[in-house]
């Protein structure tokens, strides 16, 4: 893992102070910011997203999906925790602590803003450190990828009717076309994108010059554009942080439990269909983990910047690394 991915945690509170810092200094001046839009597209952030999510888009190969049979039952657990237990998980644990637990200390309008990010959180699957997580639970590469493939392409098509669904059923109504711009904008562009420059770059330069020298040099860009993303989320969000910082600690919760217990689900099964470790692992994984910038994005497009549900998806970040590094620990205690 390398430097800023290894200590991503760390570089996420030292935004969290500096955003808060920014936002105290240049006060209302930093909201003009949140005023470019392009339709619902607020534009500064859709660029830092993008600069965010085409580095991991860019190593996908799609032909890799020719392979599945060869790993179809970790494939189909992979699936099925993914899109049919997954996102319902998410929204009843955050109906139990958001709704009720914790109604005695947050507002009905609060329980209903980080109710709606976690539900964002819990409908995107893991497409970019995912593969970090399979590299060290020495799990299988090329089956890696194609559940990284595959869960791009049910993306593009399951993520809104499901998102919508569930915002639904918790009584926040959303446009459906934000969300479908949304998906198009922070989805099927980079992805599109990225596709393009793999199969170009590859056939014109050869893999080894695009493993050894393009990947390397988009790394950093990544990590860069996520945490000005997480700096100028929090500079929105200071005032909200300064007067309820234990909001940070009761958005965490349920998002830790939820993450434990689809990747417990994930491992019984794949037990149960007597997957190897090297398949089983990255299944645990993918499930656990989430595709927090498109649900930062999104939260943010049909939202706003300051708003609740933006907050929440980004204490799904503050606790990823840590909660992830920890799941790899046991998987990779548990080797069978």
């Amino acid at each position: 893992m390398k430097f800023f991915e290894k200590y991503l945690t760390a570089w996420v509170l030292l935004c969290i102070a500096a955003g808060i810092l920014v936002g105290k200094l240049l006060g209302p001046a930093v909201s003009v910011l949140e005023s470019s839009k392009l339709y619902t597209i607020n534009i500064p952030v859709a660029v830092l997203v993008w600069m965010m999510i085409y580095p991991m888009m860019v190593q996908i190969d799609f032909s890799s999906i020719t392979n599945v049979s060869k790993n179809w039952k970790g494939l189909a657990i992979t699936v099925t925790v993914n899109w049919l237990i997954k996102p319902f998980t998410m929204a009843l644990f955050g109906w139990i602590f958001f709704k009720n637990l914790y109604a005695a200390w947050i507002s009905p309008q609060d329980a209903e803003q980080y109710l709606a990010g976690a539900i964002l959180l819990g409908a995107a699957p893991c497409t970019a450190m995912v593969f970090v997580w399979s590299y060290l639970v020495k799990g299988d590469a090329n089956y890696t990828l194609v559940q990284v493939s595959v869960n791009d392409l049910i993306l593009l098509v399951a993520f809104v009717p499901i998102v919508k669904w569930l915002l639904g059923v918790t009584n926040i109504q959303i446009p459906y076309e934000v969300l479908i711009s949304s998906v198009v904008v922070f989805v099927v562009i980079p992805l599109s994108t990225g596709y393009i420059t793999n199969r170009i770059l590859i056939k014109s330069k050869g893999q080894e010059w695009f493993q050894q020298k393009f990947l390397p040099t988009l790394r950093p860009v990544s990590i860069l554009a996520l945490l000005t993303t997480l700096i100028l989320l929090f500079a929105f969000q200071g005032e909200q942080i300064i007067n309820h910082p234990y909001s940070i600690f009761l958005i965490a919760l349920p998002l830790t439990i939820q993450t434990y217990v689809i990747f417990f689900i994930t491992w019984l099964g794949g037990k149960l269909l007597r997957l190897s470790h090297p398949v089983c692992a990255p299944a645990a994984m993918i499930g656990a983990s989430n595709f927090f910038e498109l649900a930062v994005a999104v939260a943010i497009s049909l939202f706003g910047l300051n708003s609740g549900a933006s907050l929440a998806t980004v204490v799904g970040v503050l606790i990823e690394v840590p909660v992830m590094l920890s799941l790899v620990a046991l998987a990779n205690r548990w080797r069978y």
